[in-house]
């Protein structure tokens, strides 16, 4: 299974921001503190040059009298006290002719300058500085002292800077230390939220793109072939919707511990969606090598998973890409994949699918039918068809069943097998539902109006399973009928058996306020859903409609099935259509099993309004068509 790690290029970018930060700091407390010693030097040298200023405005009048009197010892005696100040190296008292009439020097070696200049002087060569203040009455004071002990207080002072500097550096490097810790702790955790599934700690879809491009650029410098499965768990949602989404969750997990048992460890799991897995295989030697994987996990999937008291089934649709046979670029090779799973469900689900060429096609044509399908009812593309029910004793039509039809401008005539399927995957059904029910319910209002439906029970219409679970479904109901002034009674709505059992409770409760406000029931397709006896004796209907592929094996194999059927239903007082009625045959059996009414094509076919009108006009009796001829 593949571990997420960190990006490594986010993870550089970090670190490479956190050593221009530091080099930033350096250079700031270097610069700083190049500034407070280049301060101190100014000021240290300004003291020094104010002390000695002072001391020769001090020594200048004693040193004027000394030089009047012409007195040589006093003026000496003058000068001997600088013994006393280590940093003075020379003092030396000029006459008003500039030869020196008296001296001082700290050291022998220090020699009388020849012409010494007038006023403050430094010398950093010669580690010195030097004041020449002119006396009263002529000559002048000439002093030079050492620049050593300004240079050891300076140095003093750079090294206690330094040392402050080097400790603000190190405050400054723990701080951002920690705080490049605490940004890679965030950095980790940001990229465990966006590349690892909290669920089942599986990669997630953003990471299994990258796995999936980096792979495929592997088989590119390899020569190799990369495999894709793609899983959906069949009837998750069901899951969900009686256990609970804390429970889906915990299977989800367990399905993912499965997966990762079986799975080589070079192969990448992930998660990509509510009930969707994928499964990256490399190298993937040819579709054989991944049929045998996707085997794999249908039969460590066929096992129960015991969840909290439950013992809950779980199959998969899988779908088989295989690069670069397939595909040539990520987005590719998934939607193929995605398109093979989808085969794979509509043939039966807990099965696998290989891609081919002509899947992607029969997906592009649904893509059209759907869009194509959005704007059939603005562009007046769907129309009804009706199909009569015939009453086997009285051979009189009792009631006619509305069957849409569809002849789009852009793929031609397309079968109602075709298009309600996706009618319905799309959540387009509702609003279809919604125009057909307005549509023939406006027809048999017109067919009342004219006398024509005195012999009809009801004009049937189908009821989708979107349409059961629509919230506004009676209100619209309701609008229609007052819109159309059709009587409640002449209305009749078929629900599937396997949409009645999808949701009993919900159902239950919509069929009686159905039956409140006087409409007819009857369950379509019954046989076929497994219908709970328990719950068809409390359903508030009238009618069971025999589904036609029992009605296919009369006479033969489904007499024991039909007669069953219609006599449970009359036991309940309910009655019974047969639909797919295409033989005499077929007619005799369901006539002497007391079967009520019959649908079908020995009748006759679908047909618009007005050749059902015709029919009607005509008012034909069909018992004629009832009996075996002798």
């Amino acid at each position: 299974m593949m571990t997420p790690l960190m990006l490594p290029s986010a993870q550089l970018r970090g670190d490479r921001i956190a050593r221009l930060n530091l080099l930033a700091a350096a250079a700031m407390l270097a610069m700083a503190s190049l500034l407070l010693i280049l301060f101190q030097l100014f000021s240290l040298q300004a003291s020094l040059q104010r002390n000695l200023q002072i001391q020769a405005d001090m020594l200048a009048p004693a040193a004027a009298q000394a030089m009047r009197q012409d007195n040589r010892l006093a003026a000496q005696q003058l000068l001997a006290p600088f013994a006393a100040a280590p940093h003075v190296r020379q003092a030396i008292l000029y006459s008003p002719y500039g030869t020196p009439f008296a001296r001082y020097a700290r050291s022998s070696n220090d020699a009388v300058p020849a012409v010494p200049r007038n006023g403050m002087h430094l010398d950093y060569l010669d580690g010195s500085a030097a004041v020449l203040t002119a006396l009263p009455g002529g000559g002048a004071l000439y002093l030079r002292a050492s620049l050593a002990p300004l240079y050891a207080s300076l140095a003093q002072f750079a090294a206690f800077t330094l040392l402050v500097c080097l400790c603000a550096f190190g405050l400054t490097y723990l701080m951002v230390r920690r705080t490049r810790t605490a940004a890679q702790h965030a950095e980790s955790h940001l990229h465990y939220l966006a590349h690892v599934d909290p669920v089942t700690q599986l990669p997630n879809r953003h990471e299994f793109n990258d796995a999936l491009a980096y792979a495929l650029a592997r088989a590119d410098r390899q020569d190799s072939s990369v495999g894709l499965l793609l899983l959906d768990l069949d009837n998750f949602k069901v899951v969900n919707d009686t256990l609970g989404h804390h429970c889906g969750d915990q299977l989800l997990k367990l399905v993912s511990d499965r997966l990762v048992a079986i799975l080589r460890g070079t192969d990448i799991i992930c998660r990509i969606g509510g009930d969707e897995f994928v499964v990256i295989v490399e190298p993937a030697d040819d579709a054989s090598e991944m049929a045998s994987v996707a085997r794999k996990i249908l039969a460590v999937l066929a096992a129960p998973f015991d969840l909290e008291g439950h013992q809950l089934y779980v199959s998969a649709s899988i779908g088989v890409s295989l690069y670069p046979f397939d595909a040539q670029d990520v987005a590719t090779l998934t939607r193929n994949a995605d398109t093979a799973m989808y085969h794979a469900k509509h043939q039966g689900k807990n099965r696998y699918a290989v891609f081919k060429a002509e899947m992607e096609l029969r997906a592009q044509r649904r893509l059209r039918m759907e869009a194509n399908l959005r704007k059939a009812l603005q562009n007046e593309e769907l129309y009804l068809h009706y199909q009569p029910q015939i009453d086997l004793r009285s051979g009189r039509i009792v009631g006619v069943e509305a069957l849409i039809r569809w002849n789009c401008r852009d793929m031609g005539q397309l079968s109602p097998a075709e298009f309600i399927p996706v009618a319905e995957e799309s959540g387009i059904i509702v609003d279809l539902g919604r125009w057909v029910l307005q549509s023939a319910c406006r027809q048999a209002a017109l067919w009342c109006k004219a006398g024509l439906l005195d012999s009809l029970e009801h004009v049937a219409v189908n009821l989708s399973a979107c349409q059961a679970r629509d919230p506004g479904l009676m209100d619209d109901i309701r609008a229609i009928l007052d819109e159309t002034q059709l009587p409640h009674g002449l209305l009749e709505l078929e629900i599937t058996e396997g949409v009645l059992m999808d949701n009993v409770h919900a159902n239950v409760e919509l069929m009686r306020r159905l039956q409140e406000a006087g409409i007819h029931l009857s369950i379509d397709d019954f046989g076929t859903g497994y219908s709970s006896m328990s719950y068809l004796q409390r359903l508030p209907i009238d009618q069971l409609k025999i589904d036609r592929s029992f009605v296919h094996d009369l006479p033969g194999e489904g007499e024991a099935i039909v007669t069953a059927i219609i006599a449970m239903a009359h036991s309940l007082h309910l009655k019974v259509v047969a639909e797919g009625v295409e033989t005499l045959q077929q007619v005799e059996f369901l006539r002497k099993a007391d079967c009520d009414n019959v649908q079908g094509f020995f009748f006759a076919r679908p047909m618009t309004a007005a050749q059902l009108t015709a029919l009607l006009l005509e008012r034909r009796d069909w018992s004629t068509r009832t009996i075996l001829p002798a």
